[in-house]
């Protein structure tokens, strides 16, 4: 098979939550250990950093590997989901995975793989694991897909545990409370392994402690130990003052949501972590790759300003929490009309996502063009008659999008967001 026909065949023969949603998702790690046994276990061969959340895991994961690259270190990075080629999802020093090696790993593995018949999520772990080993990465950022206990992930080791935000998602598979669905994130912490806790709540925080102190696993909280202020765009980087004790940061991140705030503790203290266990990583490595995150990286769709007059910006943001901070960040800005390009998934509660949108604006309802898409249509009639919002329904989001220039005026604003497949199919992305 070349390239092209592989990746028709992971996406058609194996269930994909990407695409379908809830029947590709797998409640324990048996095909994810049977994989790595068939591949002689390369998660054991690479030293890794965890991370899970419901916001901010990928963020912060770019980011401590943009750290580690500038520190000298071979690192690779997993992620998903991909947004323009599955290639972006396993990456080693910002590049991604050849072509011929994901064709290399599934004719080498195929027979195997239809005997096991594992989930699409299954086998991109495996290949991520077998490609790292294969590579001989010095440490590999593994970011969780959804929950942590029993994610495809979860079978690594790691030198330390991250936890970022956790907020409502994913609720028919990790909880309907807070409580639980920390549960499901705490499932990565292991035992006498240091986790790192991005943001304290109330509701979370004793479901963390009790898991860290069972297994003996050192936690920080990091907001309880950094402080960021000072933000201020300059130059078209927001630069922030981290302190922690006596030390003092004076960082310029290249990524510009104002969400990012939230994660900067748990990755300057994932990095002293990491320093503290023995990781050779200066201050001007953690400065370089925290101002180049996006370059060193390739990552993209988080608050990426997209064109000038009028501004456009897309945003991957796609839960309750997540389109909170949009619209605070929306509000900063000055402009005469604020036109929203926006498209859902079908297992999303759109209500809660609507409610929190302007009437005022300019709407344009959007399909992606995967199973899970809520259909345009449907995503119009919930706006309209339950919240007053009006709009166009353009399916095609390049489409959309032309529309939506055609008629703005050069000091509108357009948003283009509500799901991270709907950025995904952003032709100028």
């Amino acid at each position: 098979m070349n390239y092209q026909e592989t990746i028709d065949y992971l996406f058609n023969s194996l269930p994909s939550f990407q695409r379908v949603g809830a029947p590709a998702y797998k409640s324990d790690l048996n095909n994810t250990l049977a994989l790595c046994a068939h591949l002689g276990n390369p998660e054991r061969q690479f030293k890794s950093v965890h991370v899970a959340g419901t916001n901010g895991k990928g963020s912060s994961s770019h980011s401590i590997a943009a750290i580690l690259h500038q520190a000298g270190y071979k690192t690779g990075l997993y992620t998903s989901p991909h947004l323009k080629s599955f290639t972006e999802r396993i990456r080693v020093g910002g590049s991604n995975i050849t072509e011929a090696d994901v064709v290399i790993f599934v004719e080498e593995n195929k027979s195997f793989l239809e005997e096991l018949k594992p989930s699409f999520f299954e086998v991109t772990v495996a290949m991520a694991f077998w490609y790292f080993a294969k590579v001989n990465v010095d440490i590999a950022v593994i970011e969780v897909g959804m929950g942590g206990r029993l994610d495809s992930t979860n079978v690594i080791l790691p030198e330390l545990s991250l936890i970022t935000n956790i907020s409502y998602d994913h609720m028919q598979f990790l909880g309907n409370t807070l409580q639980l669905i920390a549960g499901e994130k705490a499932g990565i912490i292991k035992p006498n392994v240091p986790v790192v806790i991005s943001e304290t709540h109330p509701e979370t925080r004793e479901v963390f402690l009790e898991k860290a102190t069972s297994g003996e696993s050192p936690i920080t909280f990091s907001d309880q130990v950094w402080s960021i202020s000072d933000s201020k765009l300059v130059d078209g980087k927001v630069n922030y003052l981290a302190s922690k004790s006596s030390k003092n940061l004076r960082i310029e991140l290249d990524l510009m949501g104002n969400y990012q705030r939230f994660n900067l503790p748990g990755i300057l203290e994932s990095i002293d972590v990491l320093k503290m266990l023995g990781w050779n990583i200066p201050e001007k490595a953690i400065l370089s790759g925290l101002s180049n995150v996006s370059t060193l990286t390739q990552l993209k769709g988080r608050w990426q300003i997209l064109a000038q007059n009028p501004l456009m910006i897309a945003d991957t943001g796609h839960n309750e929490s997540g389109i909170n901070e949009i619209m605070k960040q929306l509000k900063t800005y000055r402009f005469n009309q604020l036109w929203m390009i926006i498209g859902m998934v079908n297992d999303k509660d759109a209500r809660k996502i609507l409610e929190m949108f302007p009437q005022s604006g300019n709407y344009i309802f959007v399909q992606a063009k995967i199973p899970r898409a809520m259909p345009a249509e449907e995503l119009a009639k919930i706006a309209s008659y339950e919240f007053n919002i009006q709009g166009e329904l353009i399916p095609d989001i390049n489409e959309a999008i032309q529309f939506a220039r055609k008629k703005a005026k050069s000091d509108d604003l357009i948003f283009i967001g509500g799901s991270t497949f709907v950025v995904a199919e952003i032709n100028d992305l």
